[in-house]
Order: C-alpha cells, then structure tokens, then sequence
C-alpha cells in the first residue's frame, strides 16, 4: 500500500470533491452540525466521566482540537482512552462539564440530532465493526448508501478509496476472506469515504505488524494533509513518536498537556 499521491494521481481531487457531494445529501437543515462553526473541531471543559463502579475514569479533561490538526492519544490500559473517545463520537455523555463537537455544545444532545454530528465523522473501531455478507466495495459505500447516495454518483469513489488502501484487487472480497491488516484498511476506507472533518481512530494498527502499521500512519497523514482533524488512540508509543504529531497523554483519567515530538 501507498499514500494517495503513490496510488493515483486524481485521488486528491476525487477525495476533495466528496465533501461537497456529502453536503447535497439529505441531511437536517436547521441542526446546529450544519450551522456550527469548524475553527475548532473538538473542545472539552472540565469533562468527566465515569460509571457507578469507577466514577473517575475521566476526571477534569481540557483539550482542545483544531481544524486541521493530527494528535496521538496515548496511555496504559484502563488509562480512559477508549472512553474519551467515545464521549468524542457521541456514544457516551460526560458526567460533568461539556464537549463542543464543530462549535456546538453536544454534553446533552438530543438524539436525534445524533446523526447529523457523526456525519462529520469518521470513525475507525478497534474490532473493525465490518459486515460479513458484504463485499469491500459495499462495506465502504455503506455510508454513501445510507445518506441517500446512488451508486452511480459514488462507484468511482470507492474503487479510488479502495485503491487508495491497497484494495483495488480485493472490491469483491468479503471480510472472511480478508487478513487482519486488510481489514483494517477496510474499516479506515469506510470511516473516511464520506470526507470527514474528524476523524477518530482507536487502535487502528494494534492488529498489524510494524511495516503495516508504518503505512497506515501515513494514510492518516495524508489524510490530515488533506484538511481533516486526526486523533488516533495507541498503545504504540514509538509509532506516535514517528509521526511528528502532538502527543497527548491519559493518566488516572487526567489528560496531560500536549507534547510535539520529533518525526
């Protein structure tokens, strides 16, 4: 696999071009996601959040992520990290102060406005989340597809997304018969098919080894260098260090000030 530069020449313009396919698909008109201002993609004040059984897994979390920027998010086990990022993409609530998400307060959003917010996303799970019965192709076009796409307007999307992660011989393979490292490239083609603004990735190279992992990071680089904000979740200290990115660190569920590295 390649960056988008290496893959196809016309793979920058075509990625360009979804964000404003995206915006003429059916979406809520007078939700705050679309009216929010993107300067800052992500803000926690004073957040925390935990369960009747360990009420402090997150305790005063401040950060802030701006347009266009690339973190690691990194920590020991049980850190809190996985809960961060699920206060990030909506699936969870903080039990205390707030989450801006696009410059909106989203700490006790409605759920129907949900869907309008995780649009903006892409989202990258650790155990892939794929779905068995479909072919590549159909698991990155899922997204397209649900928002109203027709697969005329999209086709060519996917084949280039594919290519893009090394999957252009692999479209009609389904998950089964995909290794670790496929489908892990799989799960990053869908979570940014749609040209997402934020993109949130918990481990995405924990299941490959480490030439893999090295070509994933600069997958998200480029895609960064493309205008989306970037956290990803690692156990892989050396990895964040290699990317040159802001290194964020989860402690007791006490985020540390941000660090750059040298890439």
């Amino acid at each position: 696999m390649a960056d988008c530069e290496a893959v196809a020449p016309s793979c920058k313009a075509r990625f360009r071009t979804l964000s404003l396919k995206q915006n003429s698909m059916p979406s809520s008109p007078t939700s705050a996601a679309d009216a929010a201002p993107v300067t800052e993609t992500v803000r926690l004040s004073g957040v925390g959040f935990g369960y009747a059984d360990a009420p402090d897994v997150l305790r005063d979390v401040n950060l802030i992520l701006t347009r266009g920027s690339f973190h690691f998010l990194t920590g020991p086990s049980g850190a809190g990290k996985s809960s961060l990022l699920r206060l990030l993409t909506l699936a969870d609530r903080p039990t205390t102060g707030t989450v801006r998400l696009f410059g909106a307060d989203v700490s006790d959003i409605d759920r129907r406005d949900i869907p309008a917010f995780r649009r903006r996303m892409g989202v990258v799970f650790q155990d892939f989340r794929l779905l068995d019965h479909l072919s590549a192709f159909d698991n990155v076009a899922l997204p397209l597809r649900l928002a109203g796409g027709r697969e005329a307007d999209y086709a060519a999307d996917v084949e280039e997304m594919l290519k893009w992660v090394g999957l252009g011989r692999r479209m009609d393979a389904r998950p089964p018969a995909l290794s670790g490292g496929e489908k892990q490239r799989l799960a990053i083609a869908r979570a940014v098919i749609t040209r997402p603004g934020l993109i949130v990735a918990d481990e995405p190279t924990g299941s490959v080894d480490a030439v893999m992992a090295d070509k994933l990071l600069r997958l998200f680089q480029s895609l960064n260098r493309l205008g989306a904000t970037v956290l990803i979740a690692s156990h892989d200290q050396a990895l964040a260090e290699r990317s040159g990115a802001q290194v964020l660190r989860l402690e007791q569920g006490r985020l540390s000030k941000a660090r750059r590295v040298a890439a």
